[in-house]
């Protein structure tokens, strides 16, 4: 099975009624060169992984209203600059603590280098660009706006494909109406264990709809996006209602085989030392995959959730893996996998759900109230999760309508 470790948190919801927006609060603060402190005037700061950010005036000043309330990444931009990046909590109705955001010279350039043609460099470039965007229905109406800023470069040695940039890869995801710029992102793909993830800051643009009908079919494809995803089952183990948002959680536990078992119970009980026959014997056992054995039965909330004794946290905790099935809506026509990875199906399940495996780190990580992970690295997913991409990456302050949530919600 293959697992993706969650580098970025894709497809997120904060969930905050258009009031609660409106009375949300406020960040001020300014941008400013590492070492000598001048201001750097018209520079970007944005949230990250939002809509919302703002330009600096030209005392590098910079003023964002109406931020919903949570934990944020806000992150600072300047041609010639590196970024720089500070965590920041939202209070509405406040004001928070001025930000001072400073940024490091680049550095000079050394001149122009001659750099040797790569004659697989288009091939990477292909391989970079479907590994990243994806191929989903949505992830298909996605594309790469500057290739030209991208530099892919393959190991032959470690196997591994590499893209980076120096400023930002800008994709237009024509299936949900957003424009994204990734900040600094790096991606790394392993061919020998078929992983990859990518790291960057990035920030969400608003596109123009043409017409009527294509912002209701922006904003229906937006709720199907959304439906089923990591964040909106972590927002419904936030909410204690995941059988009401139509998610089952099964645990999956890895068995050593049988005889492995007993061969390494065998030898360990043995008063003298191991021989080195002995440990080949282990060591070929040990080698043996794990078998996959899934409980049937679903996991009660109270299992995977834990409130703190003051009642202002969450946490998701699980021990082994979890199998989490969607039944809200079908899974994309381009999945091809089995619906149920472990086990035949039962034959009372609808045929159309999506299954995905999740995986934590730590045996608990604390979930925000809009849905997202306080350490988005504590989990690894796979399955259907790991199949979705950038077609269907949400905005953090994206909310479904109230009418679409009420639907989803009566779906059985």
């Amino acid at each position: 099975m293959r697992f993706l470790r969650l580098f970025l948190l894709a497809s997120t919801w904060l969930g905050f009624t258009l009031a609660a927006q409106a009375q949300g609060g406020r960040i001020t603060g300014v941008v400013q060169d590492s070492v000598t402190h001048e201001p750097l005037p018209f520079s970007s700061v944005f949230l990250a992984n939002t809509t919302l950010g703002a330009t600096t005036n030209e005392n590098g000043a910079f003023t964002l209203d109406r931020v919903p309330k949570g934990n944020y990444d806000i992150v600072g931009s300047y041609v010639g600059y590196k970024l720089s990046k500070q965590s920041i909590t939202v209070v509405a109705g406040a004001t928070a603590p001025a930000i001072t955001l400073r940024l490091a010279s680049s550095g000079p350039q050394l001149g122009e280098v001659v750099v040797k043609a790569d004659a697989h460099q288009e091939d990477n470039y292909r391989k970079f660009s479907s590994l990243f965007l994806g191929t989903t229905t949505f992830s298909k109406q996605c594309r790469i706006t500057n290739p030209q800023d991208v530099d892919v470069l393959y190991n032959d040695t470690t196997k591994d494909l590499v893209a980076t940039t120096d400023n930002y890869v800008q994709v237009e995801n024509k299936a949900l109406g957003y424009r994204i710029k990734y900040y600094g992102l790096h991606f790394q793909y392993n061919e020998a264990s078929e992983s990859s993830g990518f790291d960057g800051q990035t920030v969400f643009e608003e596109m123009t709809p043409k017409d009527e009908k294509q912002r209701r079919q922006w904003e229906a494809n937006r709720v199907a996006a959304y439906n089923g995803s990591l964040t909106h089952f972590l927002k419904s183990v936030y909410d204690n209602n995941i059988a009401e948002n139509n998610f089952m959680a099964q645990q999956v536990r890895l068995v050593l085989p049988l005889r492995a078992s007993r061969a390494e119970a065998a030898l360990r009980k043995k008063k003298t030392p191991l021989t080195a026959a002995d440990q080949d014997s282990l060591n070929a056992w040990a080698a043996l995959p794990p078998t996959a054995q899934l409980n049937s039965v679903a996991r009660p909330i109270d299992s995977l959730r834990r409130v703190s004794a003051d009642g202002e946290h969450r946490f998701l905790r699980f021990r082994d893996e979890l199998q989490v099935v969607y039944f809200g809506e079908a899974p994309d026509p381009g999945y091809t996998a089995a619906m149920s990875p472990i086990g035949p199906a039962s034959k009372t399940m609808p045929t159309k759900r999506q299954v995905s495996r999740l995986t934590l780190v730590p045996t608990e990580t604390e979930i925000n109230a809009n849905g997202t992970l306080v350490n988005p690295l504590d989990v690894v997913i796979g399955e259907y999760w790991g199949f979705q991409k950038i077609g269907e990456f949400l905005p953090l302050d994206y909310a479904p309508p109230v009418e679409a949530k009420a639907t989803s919600a009566q779906l059985k």
